[in-house]
């Protein structure tokens, strides 16, 4: 047995979380503090804003997370902290908080990659085991994989543009919804119908790669068309446009999710799994469309719980303490890195331009 502190910044949520691990591992704290109302005028999250309040909160949500666990910091084994990938300044502020605990206190230090963390996630909340298949589907990211251990990942695909959660945030601003995008569509959605026609990215190729760039494009044309005809946006038809898009979404994912499925049942898995994790996770057509396409293919499908499904610091603590108990202990040179694929066998999905290789 073991006590794990995870912090997590990679991006708007500071968080700090206690994981007891062992034969059954518990999370014995779990604190999230959220900065949707520093960015709301914005329309989205605004780097410079959020490091800055990660700054100012990480050192209130470790005493919380310690607090709430009923943990003194020199009983926890392990920091494990988000090393990247993620907005840079809040990766470097997380960081820089783990590595003042970690010589003040002298517990070993482990960084983890935020990826990493949602994609062992399935193995706290439902000991699923080696090798399953994730989709890992979130704001920034967007990729199938198959994981064989707690640190070796296959990339079967995922996206080449605009993840679905980013998709989701740029609708929902192009048909003035609140943020975050994604609960806004799919609230929005429950009131229309998918009426209007929108491409399925990519689903003429047979891999699993995904775009959804070019549907936010034409979800912006079609907003146009039915502002001229009405003389301004509808109510109905932005509850429609919202159903449309999120039918589109869901498409995609279920039809890739197919071809993921034939790639990962070739290793011919003993207890063959589909997970899905991250803030996109937590839309509830896409769970039910994919958990109906476990049940046709003999696949056991889990989902975290919503709480887990976002980015919290539960998942880096758990992750953190696989590695550790693997041997892993990282020192002060441990860098925050805005870019970090879990794959890295594999050639980037987007190439390394302006912003670098994204996953």
């Amino acid at each position: 047995m073991s006590l794990i502190l995870g912090i997590e910044s990679s991006c708007d949520d500071t968080a700090a979380a206690v994981v007891r691990m062992g034969g059954s591992s518990e999370v014995l704290s779990n604190v999230v503090y959220g900065q949707n109302a520093l960015h709301a005028d914005f329309g989205g999250v605004v780097p410079e804003i959020a490091a800055r309040a990660h700054a100012e909160k990480l050192d209130v949500a470790v005493a919380a997370a310690l607090a709430e666990a009923q943990v003194a910091l020199n009983e926890c084994d392990a920091i494990a902290v988000t090393a990247g990938p993620g907005l840079i300044g809040g990766v470097m502020a997380g960081v820089m908080c783990a590595k003042g605990l970690s010589v003040a206190s002298g517990i070993p230090l482990v960084g983890v990659n935020h990826l990493a963390g949602h994609a062992l996630t399935p193995v706290l909340t439902d000991g699923l085991i080696f090798p399953y298949l994730m989709l890992l589907v979130s704001g920034g990211h967007c990729q199938f994989l198959i994981a064989h251990s707690p640190t070796k990942f296959t990339r079967l695909g995922g996206t080449i543009d605009d993840a679905p959660g980013e998709a989701f945030d740029k609708v929902a601003r192009l048909l003035g919804l609140p943020q975050p995008g994604g609960p806004s569509v799919e609230a929005c959605a429950k009131g229309g119908e998918a009426r209007i026609p929108l491409p399925r990215p990519l689903m003429d190729r047979a891999d699993c790669n995904m775009s959804f760039s070019g549907l936010k494009t034409a979800v912006l044309r079609a907003r146009d068309h039915a502002m001229a005809a009405a003389g301004g946006l509808k109510r109905q038809d932005q509850a429609d446009l919202c159903a449309s898009f999120q039918a589109s979404v869901v498409d995609v994912l279920v039809g890739k999710s197919k071809r993921a499925i034939d790639a990962y049942l070739a290793h011919a898995p003993e207890r063959p799994a589909l997970a899905v994790a991250g803030g996109v996770a937590a839309n509830g057509p896409i769970r039910a469309d994919l958990k109906a396409l476990c049940a046709e293919r003999g696949l056991k499908f889990t989902a975290p719980p919503l709480a887990l499904c976002t980015d919290n610091a539960a998942m880096i603590a758990h992750a953190g303490g696989l590695l550790f108990a693997g041997g892993q202990r990282d020192g002060l040179d441990l860098a925050a890195r805005p870019r970090w694929p879990l794959d890295q066998t594999q050639a980037p999905l987007i190439g390394s331009g302006k912003k670098g290789a994204k996953a």
